[in-house]
């Protein structure tokens, strides 16, 4: 029998999956290339089932003969390896994103005499399709809360945007941009405390209890499905740290960061101008501990925020606290600057990546705001959170409105800065 070569994500199976399978199997032995999240990822997708998950479904099916791992977007690995007399995909790439895929594995076919079949393609039945339902029933608690560390370990970097609210949040959730032919998108959005406070007319002193910022979270978890990183300052002591956790965790929040400051929040981008203590790496581990031995699953990650850059502490400081807090137990670190260079940033980076390759990092790029993600890609930056933009962009606009309406004595000179009335009405599904 001769090989017949389908790749397949699967996440989500569907008629659609079995007609092309059905397909397939009347040329000769299917073979289905079964994308690893790293391939999804390459294409702009997330799965919602890891990979044995989706092989244990697909390996069983009848017409198929046999499942390999898809590593990449490109075909051109297995397609060598196994030089298939056909391969069957929809004729929904002909176009778009993954047209130049079609044409890789046209030149690779080419080669060996092999066949492209395209079958029709049905976007009734697609995969998107089903996830935008999916999205408009929401996801489950457990489906967000693993989402972050999946997409920590399969993507070059992950880029999370402040959310203050379920508005900021829904942009977050569907602000797509086309870049080198790429679709860009967020991975999920910051719970700021600051933006938080600041969004309730409160100062960023932790004068916000857990409880309160819990009702934000759901507001914004009832309208998205993206997974969030929570901004847990100090963390308080570590006896309510760890109830914390277990809030978060039950929520269906993904990770949470704590600082090693101890007293009275104070914003970091104050440093020493302001007094700031940092606890002992001593305590600090033990709160690290405390909150791992607390959280119910493995996929929820406590990590923890060197602060001794912020507080002139030296570069050793920093390094050697991040190493310890990940023996603590921590699953990533925060290392932050209030330096617009962003020469220690990249010092910390290279050193501690020179001895550990693996573990994540996150950076808040408030102050050295002119590194792209492309250099931090480069540098080892595992996440990218833009911290605070969605407010601070949010309050200018709202004031040179109201501003515009006192002034004029009419709000008519301010209508090029607003939305339309009909805009603000279809934004939210289900308002018509």
């Amino acid at each position: 029998m001769k090989k017949v070569y389908v790749s397949l994500i699967a996440d989500l199976l569907h008629v659609g999956h079995i007609a092309i399978l059905k397909e397939a199997s009347m040329y000769g032995d299917v073979v289905v290339g079964l994308l690893t999240s790293t391939a999804i990822n390459e294409l702009g997708d997330s799965a919602y089932l890891k990979y044995n998950q989706r092989l244990g479904v697909i390996q069983n099916l009848s017409m198929v003969s046999q499942v390999v791992p898809q590593q990449t977007a490109s075909y051109r690995e297995n397609l060598l390896n196994i030089k298939p007399a056909y391969v069957v995909h929809g004729d929904d790439w002909i176009e778009g994103d993954q047209s130049k895929y079609r044409q890789e594995v046209l030149d690779l076919l080419d080669q060996w005499g092999g066949e492209l079949i395209e079958p029709a393609y049905s976007s009734e039945i697609s995969d998107q399709n089903i996830k935008n339902q999916l999205m408009k029933l929401g996801v489950t608690t457990a489906t967000r809360l693993q989402r972050l560390k999946s997409l920590i370990q399969t993507k070059d970097i992950v880029l999370i945007l402040e959310a203050h609210n379920a508005l900021s949040a829904l942009i977050a959730e569907n602000t797509v941009v086309v870049k080198n032919g790429e679709k860009i998108s967020f991975d999920g959005v910051w719970s700021s405390s600051l933006t938080d406070s600041t969004s309730k007319g409160k100062p960023d002193i932790e004068a916000v209890d857990i409880t309160a910022r819990l009702g934000a979270v759901n507001e914004i978890f009832e309208v998205t499905t993206k997974p969030m990183i929570f901004d847990g300052d100090t963390g308080g002591k570590l006896e309510h740290f760890e109830f914390t956790v277990k809030s978060l965790e039950r929520t269906g929040v993904s990770a949470v960061v704590i600082e090693d400051k101890k007293g009275l929040k104070k914003n970091s981008l104050f440093g020493n101008e302001v007094k700031q203590t940092q606890d002992s790496v001593e305590n600090f581990c033990l709160k690290i501990k405390a909150g791992k031995a607390a959280q119910v699953s493995d996929d929820f990650m406590i990590i923890a925020r060197v602060e001794s850059l912020i507080l002139e502490a030296g570069m050793e400081d920093a390094l050697m606290r991040a190493h310890e807090y990940l023996k603590a137990g921590a699953d990533g670190i925060m290392i932050h600057s209030r330096h617009k260079d962003p020469a220690e940033i990249i010092e910390f980076m290279t050193k501690f990546r020179a001895s550990d390759k693996k573990s994540p990092v996150v950076v808040v790029p408030t102050s050295f705001n002119s590194v792209t993600v492309d250099e931090f890609i480069d540098l080892g930056v595992n996440v990218v959170i833009s911290a605070n933009h969605m407010l601070r962009s949010a309050y200018p606009a709202m004031l040179k409105v109201a501003k515009s309406i006192l002034v004029n004595g009419r709000s008519q000179q301010a209508e090029p800065d607003c939305m339309s009335i009909k805009e603000i009405l279809e934004i939210i599904p289900g308002t018509r």
